[in-house]
């Protein structure tokens, strides 16, 4: 018998297995948003992941967690960056925000981008070494990945390009805000010429 042909039945329950598994995991992600919402906590990749018992490779990969864990972050956001402009609306404290937010996301794009560069070194590694147990279609379908993983790395990285101009851009207006502030704060604490 061929070792790399599995029999109907086998194939089947492990695809059942396989399905299962993720379904669960999708849940855990969902209880794990739910939870943070809860508990007022900052939504983000590494928080779900840790919360959910799960990988932020997973979370990447699978389309329901994406989404969950981008609408949660974008709600969370948006509730965040509210209630920061209406605590405070001194123009200064909305730079520092925008600092703080495009490194944060500069952080996230660049640890996204490891992930998938490390996906692509396992994939490649995995065709490498197991291309003759496999089948033509199994070959076909992780092609197809790595071309995938390619482009998502190529889109990521100028996300990231963009993500550092801006946050270029934030720091140099917080800058100036913050001279503009100096500037004001010297006018006002500089005394009034004798009339």
């Amino acid at each position: 018998m061929n070792n790399a042909t599995v029999p109907e039945p086998r194939t089947a329950a492990a695809l059942a297995s396989r399905r299962r598994r993720t379904e669960a995991a999708v849940q855990r992600v969902r209880d794990a948003i739910t939870q943070l919402r809860r508990e007022k906590t900052q939504v983000s990749v590494a928080a779900v992941a840790r919360r959910a018992d799960v990988s932020r490779t997973f979370l990447y990969d699978n389309p329901e967690a994406r989404a969950a864990v981008a609408t949660a972050m974008t709600e969370t956001g948006e509730r965040r960056n509210q209630m920061l402009v209406d605590q405070d609306g001194a123009p200064e404290a909305t730079w520092r925000e925008r600092a703080l937010n495009a490194e944060d996301a500069l952080k996230a794009a660049h640890a996204e981008i490891l992930a998938q560069r490390t996906r692509i070194g396992e994939l490649l590694g995995q065709v490498r070494d197991l291309e003759a147990e496999w089948t033509e279609e199994a070959i076909q379908r992780i092609t197809t990945e790595n071309t995938t993983l390619k482009q998502r790395v190529r889109q990521l990285t100028t996300d990231n390009r963009t993500l550092d101009e801006r946050l270029k851009a934030a720091r140099s207006n917080l800058r100036f805000q913050d001279r503009r502030v100096a500037d004001l704060e010297a006018q006002i604490a500089a005394p009034e010429p004798a009339t």
